[in-house]
């Protein structure tokens, strides 16, 4: 079992930069491929980055709006994933969500369902 926890959320004004961690505990952390997805009221679960793990390079994919702009790093000595957010947008503002998961085939990685394990979210406000 797998257990993720987010930090780094909070408020920012529209240009600002933030940058999320989170930590995995539980399991061995290199073996998984990341994925950070951001969900606003009402609406689904919205797929945000994603970093492979062990064996695939560390590729790293991300939703068109953020490319840029975003940047997805993982540091397996310290188990965590980062997400650097750099000149934010009113339109990022929402619960960031951190996911685990493996054996998935790349188009596939934007799909929710297929993380088995989650964090409770942070959130990002961007005023503007």
């Amino acid at each position: 079992q797998v257990q993720l926890a987010e930090s780094g959320g909070g408020l920012v004004q529209a240009g600002g930069s933030l940058r999320l961690s989170c930590t995995a505990s539980g399991g061995t952390f290199s073996n998984y491929a990341m994925g950070w997805f951001r969900q606003t009221p009402g609406k689904e679960r919205e797929f945000v980055a994603h970093i492979r793990g062990r064996g695939h390079g560390g590729t790293t994919h991300y939703r068109d709006s953020v490319k840029g702009r975003f940047t997805i790093s993982r540091d397996n000595a310290k188990n965590t994933v980062y997400l650097q957010m750099n000149s934010l947008e009113s339109g990022d503002t929402a619960v960031y969500y951190c996911a685990a998961g493996t054996g998935m085939i790349l188009s596939s990685i934007r799909t929710p369902a297929q993380y088995s394990y989650w964090g409770q979210g942070t959130q990002v406000t961007v005023s503007s």
